[in-house]
């Protein structure tokens, strides 16, 4: 069962935090600078806590963020090819399917910085549905994004919910009506 748990977590905005996320799909939400990115991060641990711990499973947790100029200069095919050998159950079958559904196949060969906003979200979005981790972190996945692309990866967050040992964890502003969700965190 892949379930992430955050035992007295505390750092910045968050105190004392004790939850558990289940397999599925679960939601975090909350206003701006409530620290919903900031979990994500000390899930992933690419950042430490001041108290507490996190408990991750076996499979481990995915979690990236492109926005960083250090990625500008790499390319979508660079990008996705170096995730895909940090992560051994990639599925490249899926990455295909999703690449082509989110029209991104044409910017395999582009570099970071020369795609727009929402493109780049995308390429973050695809490695991320992909990797095959146990769990996944997703931070704001729809933001600048068209509403094809969003209905794309609500359906495959639909699908995900039901999924019995893989985790999706969202971040994001507020919590669709839309998606069957194991849990939701509210940091407001």
């Amino acid at each position: 069962m892949a379930t992430i748990e955050a035992q007295s977590l505390t750092h910045g905005p968050i105190h004392n935090l004790s939850f558990t996320w289940p397999a599925g799909v679960s939601w975090v939400c909350g206003d701006e600078g409530t620290g919903k990115t900031l979990l994500l991060r000390l899930l992933a641990g690419d950042v430490q806590p001041t108290a507490g711990q996190v408990v991750v499973p076996k499979g481990g947790v995915f979690w990236v963020d492109l926005q960083d100029a250090a990625h500008d200069n790499s390319t979508v095919q660079a990008c996705w090819d170096a995730l895909r050998a940090r992560w051994p159950h990639w599925n490249d079958a899926l990455l295909q399917d999703l690449a082509h559904a989110l029209d991104m196949n044409q910017h395999r060969e582009k570099r970071l910085n020369m795609l727009s906003t929402g493109s780049r979200r995308k390429v973050m979005v695809l490695a991320a549905l992909a990797s095959g981790a146990a769990v996944t972190l997703l931070d704001q996945p729809f933001a600048a994004l068209d509403w094809v692309s969003i209905r794309q990866i609500k359906d495959f967050l639909q699908e995900a919910a039901e999924h019995p040992s893989r985790a999706w964890i969202v971040a994001d502003f507020e919590v669709p009506h839309d998606l069957p969700l194991a849990s939701v965190l509210n940091l407001d």
